[in-house]
Formats: C-alpha cells, structure tokens, sequence
C-alpha cells in the first residue's frame, strides 16, 4: 500500500493550510511554522467526505489561541470531512507534525488497516481510525484518545473557526452561512451568525 487518503476535519478541510503542512510554512491566522513532509507533492486527488460521528472542540491550541478540533465517531450526526490522496509517507509526516513533532519515522498501520482504530499514545492526535476505503485506498483520521464526554470543551478563536468555515464552504460548496450553522452545531461558545460575520 502506497497510498492513503488522509481524512481531515479541523483547519485542514481548507487546501491552503493543508499545503503548509505539505510544503512547509505559516498558515493564515495561525502562529506556527511547519516544517513540512519529506515529500512535499501536492495530493493526488481530493474529494469530499462524511463520516457518521461528530466533531467538538477541546484543549487549547497554541496555534489558533483556543479550542482544537477532535472527531468522536460516537456521538450522533455526520461529520463534514475533506480526504487528500497522499502517499504512507507523508501522512506519518502529517500525524507528526500535528503533534508538533519533527517529521521522520514512518508509521505502523497494520492495527489500524485491521481493527480499526490504534492508539499510538496518549497525545491529542496519536490515535488513528479507519474511516473507510476510497476508490481502493484507506481512508484515515487522527485524534484523540479521549471521548467528547469525558473533557471538557473549550471556546475555538475566531481565527480557526473562520478557517473551518472556509474550508467546509470550499470542500463541500456550502454557503458561509450553512458552514456558520454547522460549526456553531458544535460548540455552545459561538452562534452561527457570529461564526458568519468571522
């Protein structure tokens, strides 16, 4: 196996701040430098997804200054996603480096290829799932080890919820006021037309 699509649903549902993470560099509204993955190719191809769970915002990122987005297959609904068609190699890069860790060693996916989901550790996005397969290629999630119900859940910025919105509203074709409505679904710190005016 080659080839994975890596399933986002946080920030990097927008193209642009996913290249950063490819490339390497600075995201719009974000206070952090990626390195980038050992292979910096764009996707081969990218295609919107849903996956039934939900998605709530926890922790505090020091990156957006707030709330971090995490998918919990177990709560009700379907999540809006966006999957990019990468190589094994820079998934692993991209798992890293959403740890803040300096991209490098390949990761193991047999357990999560076979069962499903596999906690690498304790970190915030060191467990992977299964989300299904693609066009003959899996496709694959980070995050949390971790329920919705058991932490308790923080107030996203404005910045990264802005970046959310526009990138539903560019994977998805939805109306900023659709994706305003979606991501204030999720969280009881904002309402949907405050996410709009963002």
């Amino acid at each position: 196996m080659s080839h994975v699509w890596y399933v986002s649903y946080g920030s990097n549902l927008y193209a642009d701040r996913f290249a950063c993470y490819l490339r390497g560099g600075v995201p719009v509204g974000a206070a952090h430098a990626y390195p980038g993955c050992r292979d910096g190719s764009p996707p081969r191809a990218v295609r919107e997804v849903e996956a039934p769970g939900g998605i709530y915002f926890a922790t505090r990122s020091p990156v957006w200054g707030g709330g971090r987005a995490f998918f919990d297959p177990g709560l009700p609904g379907t999540a809006a996603m966006r999957g990019y068609l990468i190589t094994t190699g820079q998934f692993a890069d991209v798992v890293e480096q959403e740890m803040y860790r300096e991209p490098g060693p390949e990761i193991d996916l047999t357990t999560v290829l076979a069962e499903g989901r596999d906690q690498r550790g304790p970190g915030r996005y060191d467990t992977l799932l299964r989300l299904g397969e693609f066009a003959g290629h899996p496709a694959l999630t980070f995050t949390a080890p971790w329920s919705a119900g058991d932490v308790e859940h923080t107030a996203p910025s404005g910045p990264y919820l802005k970046m959310l919105r526009d990138g539903l509203c560019e994977s998805h074709g939805w109306t900023t006021a659709r994706a305003a409505a979606y991501l204030a679904g999720r969280t009881t710190f904002w309402t949907g037309p405050e996410v709009e005016r963002l």
